[in-house]
């Protein structure tokens, strides 16, 4: 049977259409179960209707056999999202008679439903004259069949041959950055593939290892270049992007083993593939969403250096009038290369919303999306619409949609003007309440961090990424110059470094650690207390960095129980003594800096109020409190639609954070993705947060919100989500709460 289970889903898989692959289908399933009807019911869903697509068995009469969603057995079947099997369908309650299609000569029914991503896509049907029920192989079968088909139709669904796409394809992936485009497509595919390079031997080693260092600077030439274009247009933390692949490209362990393949008689093509992959691959396995895809960053680069072996002139194009661009992979220096005029918005089949040329995207205000499932010849040049707040892509809309998003369009652009010119505006709600917005910096290799002038200061910074960057555990001096940096861009304003949040789920590329489940191992404080030669030397980097300055506070991450805080407190207390005689030797005084915990491990929420007294503040992390309360690995894309911080449980654990930390009178902040969510922001203000920390582009958008409501309504609001059962209800409230208030565009923003 899985023989035949096989022959039948490739079959259908290698159809040239639709209608051929059903056709197959109903054919192969009569032949593989000795069956004598099989039918396949296609869901449209807009007309709630299952439309008889296919036959084997059955009249197939001029016009199109239609059931609604609730009639006949194919309909419970899909309403019921279950198999049913009847050995006399006729005397069932649920039996519809169709004239004309010879139904009522078969007696057994089974069909089961065609379901993915929790939507059924169909019915699959099997019958037979005989009266009885299926038994539980032939069941099996079936069921193992429709589940593998799901994947075959959602992919026809996604390149539009769905009989209900009559007006326009329309696709989805991944929003990666806000806002909304209107243009034709354009499809660029001319960037060389390191998996398309194959084993190859070099004759002359001193000529290819001459073609790699040509390669090597034009790229650094290259991305000198595009940095220094967008010197005046982005934020250092952008532009550390160029400078990330800057330090690559430099890094003489990165050539010494680039150079050494050579060396042992490969072509260059193949020795860029073979170091690029090993080193991305160490990023790949981490689960960290940012530092996962810095593995693809590598990549980039790697294409880059192949680009460069193959074309000593870059590739320039011309374009009349702005493009969506259309792309396998977006990179950083393609999305550079393009006019920033010309470039309407971007496309990729692959990639992330977290990668660097997403960062870059967003940076720059361009729309994007990434892993959207088109086929390029039936784009290329169509009239479409990118929808980077909900990941839509639409090829050539009717004239309704089109109508709708032009009006979406041009509300959008003017409210990223009116945000953007009073971003500099204090975040003072209507009712006169001060809330404190900072940045979640960090994410960048380079020694500097964005200057926001619209926030308060940094509220996260993280300090993993140059430990993760190099071959050994950087230097004490090493560590003191980065943070001296970041604390004299900012010396006005308060920086809380957050220590090294390492472990299990974010290997070190020099010291290897297997585990089963990472998230729940050995990572964050666990990890340094483990190691505290490596927290010793952190922590008295940072306090040597604030010599002078006084504007540092640290964050201890993942602290589950207050002995792993007093033990921190007691190795933080050993090196400020250290540090302090060394300032002192210096003519200088050291401020002894704040104390405070990452709320992040559901255990300490029962721990608040140990704390008073150990600690001088505490921030919320919203992303893992939210994964660790629902038990949801929130990478895992099977259980990704489970994560919901709007989920009645994360709410009300973040209540009883933010009331504990007012009865005890210490000062609590959010720094997860919620802070910088619309909808997020006003619930936490609700709660009584009065300090947010958030990336750099929702800084605008949260602090306009918030100045047009007053804290006694997002109370209101906040006293009904916290009585609400479902994270949908939540939102259907804040979304009626905004739009009364005239605000609907930003709960819009917030669904990205």
């Amino acid at each position: 049977m899985l023989t035949q289970l096989r022959e039948i889903v490739e079959k259908v898989a290698s159809a040239p259409s639709l209608m051929e692959a059903l056709d197959q289908l109903v054919v192969s399933t009569c032949n593989a179960m000795k069956t004598e009807c099989c039918s396949v019911y296609i869901a449209d869903h807009k007309r709630q209707q299952y439309t008889l697509m296919a036959t084997q068995g059955l009249t197939k009469p001029h016009r199109q056999i239609r059931l609604g969603f609730d009639e006949g057995l194919v309909g419970l079947v899909g309403s019921r999202a279950e198999p049913i099997n009847v050995a006399d369908a006729r005397h069932h309650p649920h039996f519809k008679h169709l004239p004309g299609i010879g139904e009522e000569s078969f007696g057994s029914f089974f069909g089961t439903p065609i379901i993915h991503q929790r939507q059924v896509l169909g019915v699959l049907v099997i019958q037979q004259r005989e009266r009885r029920e299926f038994d539980e192989s032939e069941e099996s079968f079936m069921v193992t069949l429709a589940a593998q088909l799901a994947v075959i139709l959602a992919h026809a669904k996604a390149q539009g041959m769905w009989p209900d796409q009559r007006n326009g394809l329309h696709l989805v992936g991944s929003a990666a950055s806000p806002g909304v485009a209107i243009a034709r497509a354009w499809w660029d595919d001319n960037q060389p593939r390191l998996e398309q390079v194959l084993p190859v031997s070099c004759v002359d080693v001193e000529a290819e290892q001459e073609r790699l260092s040509i390669a090597i600077e034009l790229a650094s030439a290259e991305f000198r270049r595009l940095r220094k274009r967008f010197d005046s247009e982005l934020h250092k933390e952008t532009l550390a992007i160029f400078d990330l692949f800057s330090h690559l490209l430099n890094d003489p362990m990165l050539r010494k083993d680039l150079f050494a393949k050579i060396a042992d008689g490969d072509q260059a093509e193949w020795a860029i593939r073979q170091v690029v992959e090993a080193y991305s691959e160490r990023f790949a396995r981490m689960k960290d969403d940012y530092l996962k895809e810095r593995a693809q960053d590598i990549r980039e680069l790697g294409q880059r250096l192949l680009f460069f072996l193959q074309n000593e002139e870059g590739i320039e194009h011309q374009w009349d009038e702005p493009v969506v661009l259309l792309t396998r992979e977006l990179t950083a220096a393609m999305l550079a290369s393009i006019p920033r005029d010309k470039l309407a918005a971007v496309v990729a089949q692959e990639g992330a919303a977290n990668s660097h040329a997403a960062i870059l995207s967003r940076a720059l205000g361009i729309p994007a999306i990434m892993g959207v499932d088109f086929v390029p010849e039936k784009v290329h040049d169509s009239q479409v619409i990118v929808d980077g707040y909900l990941g839509d892509f639409l090829v050539e809309p009717n004239r309704h949609v089109m109508a709708e998003y032009t009006r979406l369009l041009r509300e959008e652009n003017e409210l990223t003007r009116t945000v953007e010119g009073e971003v500099g505006k204090a975040a003072c709600t209507l009712d006169k309440e001060r809330i404190y917005i900072h940045l979640n910096a960090g994410l960048s290799a380079d020694t500097s961090i964005a200057v926001n002038r619209g926030v308060d200061g940094v509220g996260l910074y993280r300090t993993e990424v140059p430990f993760l960057l190099q071959r050994s555990f950087p230097s004490e001096e090493e560590q003191t110059l980065q943070y001296r940096s970041i604390l004299m861009t900012y010396r006005s304003k308060k920086v809380v470094m957050r220590t090294l949040d390492i472990g299990g789920d974010k290997p070190l590329p020099y010291l290897a650690i297997e585990e089963d489940n990472p998230f729940l191992g050995w990572r964050g404080i666990r990890f340094t207390l483990d190691h505290p030669e490596i927290f010793l030397i952190q922590v008295r980097a940072m306090l040597k960095a604030s010599i002078g300055l006084e504007n540092m506070d640290i964050l201890l991450p993942m602290i589950s129980g207050i002995g792993e805080l007093d033990e921190s407190r007691a190795l933080i207390d050993r090196a400020y003594t250290e540090v302090a005689k060394y300032a002192q030797e210096q003519g200088e005084t050291l401020k002894r800096p704040k104390i405070g915990i990452m709320v992040e491990v559901p255990s300490i929420l029962y721990q608040l109020p140990a704390l008073k007294g150990k600690v001088d503040f505490i921030s919320v992390g919203s992303n893992d409190l939210t994964q660790y309360l629902l038990a949801v690995d929130r990478n895992n894309s099977r259980v990704a639609n489970v994560y919901d911080a709007l989920h009645p449980a994360v709410l009300n654990a973040l209540k009883h954070i933010a009331d504990t930390s007012r009865v005890l009178d210490m000062p609590v902040s959010v720094c997860g993705e919620l802070a910088g969510d619309p909808v997020g922001a006003l619930l936490l203000v609700g709660m009584g947060y009065r300090s947010l920390s958030m990336n750099t582009r929702n800084v605008a958008r949260i602090k306009y919100i918030l100045r047009h409501i007053a804290v006694s309504e997002m109370e209101q609001l906040t006293d009904s989500a916290l009585q609400s059962t479902f994270a949908d209800d939540v939102r259907k409230m804040a979304t009626e709460f905004v739009d009364q208030r005239g605000l609907g565009g930003f709960i819009r923003a917030g669904k990205q």
